[in-house]
């Protein structure tokens, strides 16, 4: 992986059938977390719990992470896109610094409608071993332009 992939979670897939998501009306958060917690597709049932315990901390930032504003989930010619608002963290003075120990490595985009909060997705935000802040500037995840992912059947 490298800076900016994004991956989907293999049980996202069950996550769908099951109907456990509404993702164009539930809200859509993305927790930023440390580089203790790697996260995998192939994480069993991942949930925001999940990686929680290994989420940053500091000034302008909120335990739970930040929401996926305008979210909308289309369909068209068999190919289904989820997109939403871009998502920042304004620069602080007593933010997360970048640091293995302090540092956001992921974002996990997860579902705070459903009911065990499951997550779909995490983004790579680290380079190599080197994670971000927002103690020198502004973080912004920005999704890519033909949205946060599509799915095609």
């Amino acid at each position: 992986m490298a800076r900016g992939d994004l991956t989907l979670f293999e049980e996202f897939a069950l996550q769908i059938g099951l109907k456990t998501m509404q993702l164009e009306t539930d809200v859509l958060k993305v927790a930023l977390i440390k580089i203790a917690a790697t996260p995998t597709a192939a994480d069993a049932s991942p949930t925001y719990s999940d990686y929680s315990a290994n989420e940053v901390s500091g000034s302008n930032y909120t335990a739970g992470g930040a929401t996926i504003g305008t979210n909308t989930y289309t369909e068209a010619d068999g190919t289904a896109k989820l997109d939403g608002d871009n998502v920042t963290w304004t620069q602080h003075a007593s933010g997360f610094a970048v640091g293995a120990s302090t540092g956001a490595a992921w974002g996990i985009i997860y579902d705070d409608g459903a009911t065990a909060k499951s997550a779909i997705a995490f983004v790579e935000l680290k380079s190599g071993s080197t994670t971000v802040g927002n103690v020198a500037g502004d973080l912004t995840i920005s999704w890519h332009a033909s949205g946060i992912f599509t799915l095609a059947v």
